[in-house]
């Protein structure tokens, strides 16, 4: 990809990369950048197509497209390596980075995520034919019905102002449709389980107990194939952990990094 992506950077420290979960940007963390800035220097930043990034020579990336897109803006950075924590989507191309770029990666978290492949625990049909539809996909209707499926009905009820945020910023950062199902495509082929045997970096695995879109048997079997990874299940989150229980979250991550 020629043309940079969108980023922010803040705090000092040690490097800390966030990569959004699927059609998200470096808006969704907002309840992660302050918090994880007192102690490193954390870099946020719109995929390629997504909000304020230029979708490139073609929306139709892979994972190791995206792999590739974080390389190319932590060179631009001139960052080395770095800490790299992705959610979901983001922990697609954060297992496909780790693995193609090992130096690079001091620790690696992985949230609410899969290896894919054919041991991948599927989510309920409804959930898949929400996500899979191509009609109006950036109306407010569809947005909001994808992003509280996320959520936890308990959350949805008792924060509904948090919802309601997260759904105005999902329509001002804009997906276009041609990167959608792009960014669709290559998680539906992603599959790293014959490979995430080979990472390297100390790692954490870490989900919600109810999340329902990456169900948590997903990150039992991710930890189990990582040599030597940590297991973190959050009792009562879902698969937006990091938005229900952000204290909870960021303290996790934190004490990982920063362990030895």
């Amino acid at each position: 990809m020629k043309n940079r992506l969108v980023h922010g950077t803040k705090g000092e420290g040690e490097t800390l990369v966030l990569i959004p979960g699927f059609a998200s940007g470096k808006w969704s963390w907002q309840f992660q950048c302050d918090a994880l800035a007192r102690k490193f220097r954390v870099i946020t930043y719109d995929p390629r197509g997504v909000a304020a990034s230029p979708v490139g020579d073609s929306p139709s990336a892979t994972i190791a497209d995206h792999a590739n897109d974080l390389a190319m803006l932590l060179d631009n950075l001139r960052i080395e390596h770095t800490h790299v924590l992705g959610i979901s989507f983001g922990g697609f191309v954060a297992q496909e980075f780790a693995l193609a770029f090992p130096q690079r990666v001091d620790r690696l978290v992985l949230a609410s995520t899969s290896c894919g492949g054919s041991g991948h625990v599927a989510p309920s049909v409804e959930v898949l034919t929400a996500f899979a539809s191509p009609t109006g996909l950036n109306t407010r209707d569809r947005i909001r019905q994808s992003i509280v499926m996320a959520f936890s009905p308990e959350f949805v009820e008792s924060k509904p102002q948090v919802i309601d945020e997260f759904c105005d910023q999902r329509e001002m950062n804009v997906v276009p449709e041609d990167v959608y199902q792009a960014q669709l495509t290559a998680a539906i082929s992603f599959d790293a389980a014959a490979r995430v045997g080979e990472i390297t970096a100390p790692t954490l695995v870490l989900s919600g107990d109810k999340d329902t879109i990456v169900p948590v048997e997903n990150s039992i079997n991710l930890a189990a194939a990582i040599p030597n990874a940590r297991l973190k299940i959050v009792e009562g989150a879902s698969h937006m952990l990091f938005v229900e229980k952000p204290e909870v979250f960021n303290t996790i991550v934190t004490d990982f990094l920063l362990s030895r």
